[in-house]
């Protein structure tokens, strides 16, 4: 299958080396916000360095290889026919990884038991555009975060067909356990950032019980 190569500049050190498939499905390109997510980890908003890393619909596995190059050690999760491409990537990229970063498959709403302990951050790039994946994907959000895990959610606000309904879907049934703060444009890489693409920071909400 023909492939064709996306780098990613590094803020210090060369650029990463992502290969793209021209045919298969939406998994098999780097989309904006992967770019733009990426790029936000290299601002050092988010200590990473030996910090435990999962990313959800990997894809081509840039957010997930750009964190191991910042120290992580990241496990990057899709699909099984996203493993080849996965492997591929991370094995293009492995000379420049200070952290870990291996490949693994995960079917959202499906046994999460050897993704446990949860981890520090979970890290997801454009997820949210199929309606029939959003409660699977929210159970295992559930399934994963512990109380100090940090989800980091990049999405493109789209305004075509069904979008801004399943979006909208999607934070309502989302705050029904997890306290949502968006990060404003101004701590994005000053360069890979734009008005439409958006990075909120989730966490788990905290169980008060009544004393």
């Amino acid at each position: 299958m023909a492939g064709f190569v996306r780098e990613l500049e590094r803020r210090a050190g060369p650029a990463l080396r992502l290969e793209q498939r021209a045919a298969g499905g939406v998994g098999c390109v780097v989309w904006d916000a992967a770019l733009v997510l990426a790029k936000f980890l290299e601002t050092g908003a988010c200590p990473l360095a030996r910090r435990h890393v999962l990313e959800l619909g990997a894809g081509t596995g840039a957010v997930g290889i750009m964190a191991a190059t910042l120290g992580a050690n990241v496990t990057v999760t899709d699909l099984e026919e996203l493993q080849e491409l996965l492997m591929v990537n991370i094995e293009n990229n492995k000379h420049l990884v200070t952290g870990s970063v291996r490949a693994k498959v995960l079917k959202w709403g499906e046994d999460v038991t050897e993704f446990q302990p949860p981890p520090d951050y979970i890290l997801m790039a454009d997820c949210i555009y199929y309606e029939e994946s959003l409660e699977p994907l929210l159970k295992t959000l559930k399934d994963l975060t512990g109380p100090d895990t940090c989800v980091l959610c990049c999405y493109e606000q789209r305004t075509m067909g069904k979008n801004p309904e399943i979006e909208k879907k999607y934070f309502e049934l989302l705050q029904r356990d997890f306290e949502l703060e968006k990060i404003p444009l101004d701590r994005h890489d000053e360069e890979y950032r734009s008005e439409d693409i958006h990075i909120m920071n989730i966490h788990r909400k905290q169980v008060s019980f009544p004393s």
